[in-house]
């Protein structure tokens, strides 16, 4: 029972933290009865720890009269000294629940957590407010209430929302809390430690290291195989990394060794989609007359191959992001990213200064490789 509890509570506790992928985050069981868990980059650890302090047993209960003694208890209500008696007969439990998300009550002007049942539970959601309509039905989160509203209709399509004074925030951790389902057991923590980015400093510095020589070396590269186009395309792979940085950023990303590599990836990938398009003006400047027709089929007869080559590694991202966790997580998310803004600057960026370039140079011979040239001039 207790390993069966364990390894459910490591499995949860990975769904509470593991959501985006961005933080990179290390859960590993350590031996019957401990969970150790690394976040680099953490900026609130309050908030984690709440959310792991938490069991998650929610619960749907009706409030009943004073009087009545037999079949109920007196509860709290969350962070408040004000207390109503609820009966003990579950009417429905989070194990109904399919998901939960934060949104906002434009009719009240209120943060709430919207919630969708499964077919079961909508039944007994529907069978319950249907019985007892002008009731108040209590929204128990491990023994406190959070809110208790009056039934004023029935609740029949499986949907619903719980309201309690909450902030955005305190709204996506509830509704984090619900998604990720109930723990079997509370968590205790029994020690936390907080690391210095000195530790792991020397293999971040050898990893920026090789993305920058990697990147100036594609640059001369570039420049020396397609000359201005060449210039043309470290613009859009300039432009992309800070485009990929970005996202990154808003996110809140940890840059750590995997996230790395993938930024890596994205430079060849981003590389690889010029050349593609770069080799196929090369051939049909071999047979068109007009320059400007040259590279407007160029570009479209190289579509096909640069979509088939960064949508196949975006479904393998896609994989690896839901079968994969922490590092894993992390690379793909970055690889994701990375192939997006990849397709922007190649696509519209780079399109766009290659069409003033042409334009410009409508009727003077166009040379865009480099070593062809040397050869002319021998």
């Amino acid at each position: 029972i207790k390993n069966s509890a364990l390894d459910q509570s490591l499995e949860i506790v990975r769904r509470r933290i593991d959501e985006v992928g961005t933080k990179e985050p290390t859960i590993l069981r350590r031996g019957n009865n401990r969970i150790l868990i690394e976040l680099p980059g953490l900026n609130e650890p309050s908030r984690i720890k709440n959310l792991l302090g938490k069991t998650a047993n929610l619960t749907f209960r009706f409030v009943v009269n004073e009087s009545e003694d037999f079949g109920s208890e007196l509860l709290f209500f969350e962070g408040e000294t004000e207390q109503l008696k609820v009966g003990k007969r579950v009417v429905l439990s989070g194990e109904n629940l399919t998901n939960a998300k934060p949104s906002f009550d434009n009719r009240n002007n209120e943060t709430i957590v919207s919630f969708t049942l499964d077919r079961l539970g909508s039944k007994k959601f529907g069978r319950a407010t249907s019985n007892n309509v002008g009731k108040r039905l209590a929204i128990i989160l491990d023994n406190k209430i959070i809110s208790a509203p009056t039934i004023r209709e029935p609740i029949l399509g499986g949907n619903g929302q719980i309201s309690g004074n909450f902030d955005f925030q305190s709204a996506t951790d509830l509704a984090l809390l619900l998604r990720s389902g109930a723990l079997p057991a509370p968590l205790n923590i029994i020690e936390e430690r907080t690391v210095g980015p000195d530790l792991g400093q020397d293999s971040i510095k050898a990893g920026s290291f090789s993305l920058i020589i990697g990147f100036l070396l594609v640059i001369f590269y570039m420049f020396l195989k397609y000359k201005f186009l060449g210039i043309i395309a470290n613009t859009a792979l300039i432009v992309n990394l800070i485009l990929l940085l970005g996202v990154l950023t808003i996110l809140e990303a940890t840059l750590t060794l995997p996230g790395i590599a993938g930024i890596i990836l994205t430079v060849g990938m981003a590389v690889d989609a010029n050349v593609l398009i770069f080799e196929r003006i090369k051939e049909e400047i071999k047979t068109e007359k007009s320059n400007i027709h040259a590279f407007d089929i160029g570009y479209k007869r190289a579509q096909s191959a640069v979509l088939d080559a960064n949508i196949t590694t975006l479904i393998s991202a896609v994989i690896l992001f839901f079968l994969g966790s922490g590092p894993v997580k992390g690379f793909a998310v970055t690889l994701a990213i990375g192939i997006i803004t990849t397709l922007f600057s190649a696509y519209f960026l780079a399109r766009h200064l290659s069409t003033i370039y042409v334009m410009r140079n409508k009727d003077k011979q166009i040379t865009i490789w480099f070593f062809d040239y040397l050869k002319i001039l021998n």
